[in-house]
């Protein structure tokens, strides 16, 4: 967080390629952009963007604005409503300017590891104080910039593969047209591979298909990632020690993966009859949110280099979802789950343009109220230290 001595500068510097001043308070598109172009960080400064709201673009002079719990609100679910990918990392708080001329609203967005950042399928960036539409080149440098470093294990290259390992036209005819804006497509002469780089499915040093990539187009990733499936088993009674009534394995690409879950949360939901006041409703043993959500979090949060798969174990009273890989980064059993970090944000990403996830951070409680709505308990969380996992009891 900056403080006001350091505000007063970033509003005086109207030429500054890391700041952004408007007196908007409802433009989300603006702001969006504007986050998105930061995230990209074009100048490669290394530093932080500022946007600014409560201050005159022109003059660089707060116009008197009173900063809402609201509006802070508004501003802090920029990063987590999916229409900027991959998620950046925002900053939301205020500034009373001491001379009494207003409060500031002060967005704060960190550089992202994971470049080119995109706004409904678009690149934007800034050149200097002004705003842009990033285009080949600059695309290929904010993809050849990722650090190293930081890189998660779904955007490192998975050794050995090949771009002959990828179903392409899952990527161009399934995904491409959902990711990336009707124009650029149409004006694209781009090679698949540098096309696949900028959404972070191909490394272009190694001329490697990332692990993300293998995820969600690979024609066999169990060749590569052996352990990229769901395991589900029905016991009979409360324990593993009944008899298997049934057994599944789900495994494929990722959007293969995905339908057949979806499928499979809608096979566990039994509806029955229920007698109250002389009248008979149909009640459900579980809500299908909330089995669907926890699955979809299992395959989001899979630690995919671990020597283990996603178990779903079905007994009569309980349904028990276990991910290898315990709780990530800045997650902990303390702050979730009000605090998310994604183990795999490339297959986040890839998970909300398919329309699987709707908003980051929200599936626990969605899962969470549905559970309540329909009569369960709420969800029980096991923090492993290897795993994470989460117990879904039946309506009695």
């Amino acid at each position: 967080m900056i403080n006001e001595a350091r505000l007063i500068e970033l509003m005086a510097d109207l030429e500054s390629a890391h700041v952004e001043r408007t007196i908007s308070v409802n433009d989300t598109a603006k702001f969006s952009e504007a986050v998105c172009a930061f995230a990209n960080d074009m100048v490669n400064s290394k530093g932080p963007g500022y946007l600014l709201i409560g201050v005159d673009d022109r003059t660089g002079k707060a116009n008197g604005l009173v900063v809402t719990d609201q509006l802070l609100q508004n501003l802090a679910g920029l990063g987590a409503d999916g229409n900027i990918l991959p998620a950046p990392a925002v900053t939301t708080y205020k500034i009373s300017l001491s001379d009494g001329s207003g409060e500031v609203a002060v967005v704060e967005v960190q550089p992202s590891d994971l470049p080119p950042v995109r706004y409904k399928g678009l690149v934007r960036i800034r050149r200097g104080p002004r705003k842009g539409i990033a285009n080949e080149q600059e695309e290929r440098l904010l993809a050849e910039r990722r650090v190293a470093g930081a890189l998660t294990f779904d955007a490192m290259p998975c050794t050995g593969s090949t771009i002959a390992d990828l179903a392409l036209d899952l990527f161009t005819v399934t995904y491409r047209p959902i990711a990336v804006d009707a124009e650029v497509i149409a004006e694209n002469k781009r090679s698949i591979e540098h096309q696949l780089a900028s959404l972070r499915f191909f490394d272009l040093r190694t001329a490697t298909p990332t692990h993300a990539g293998i995820i969600l187009f690979g024609k066999d990733p169990r060749q590569w990632l052996p352990n990229h499936y769901v395991q589900y088993v029905r016991y009979d009674g409360t324990d593993m020690s009944g008899d298997i009534r049934r057994e599944r394995r789900i495994d494929g690409d990722l959007l293969s993966m995905l339908r057949e879950l979806k499928e499979l949360s809608e096979s566990l939901v039994e509806m029955h009859p229920s007698q109250a006041d002389f009248q008979e409703t149909m009640i459900s043993n579980y809500p299908i949110t909330a089995i669907r959500e926890f699955l979809l979090n299992a395959v989001m949060h899979h630690a995919f280099d671990a020597p283990s798969y996603i178990r779903v174990l079905h007994f009569d009273d309980r349904i028990e979802v276990q991910n290898p890989g315990p709780l990530y980064g800045f997650a902990n059993p303390a702050n979730f789950p009000n605090q998310t970090s994604y183990r795999n944000p490339i297959i986040a990403e890839a998970m909300k343009v398919l329309g699987f996830v709707n908003r980051y951070g929200r599936g626990v409680e969605r899962a969470q109220l549905a559970l309540s709505k329909n009569g369960n308990p709420p969800a029980e969380f096991i923090f492993g230290d290897t795993y994470f996992g989460v117990i879904i009891r039946a309506k009695t």
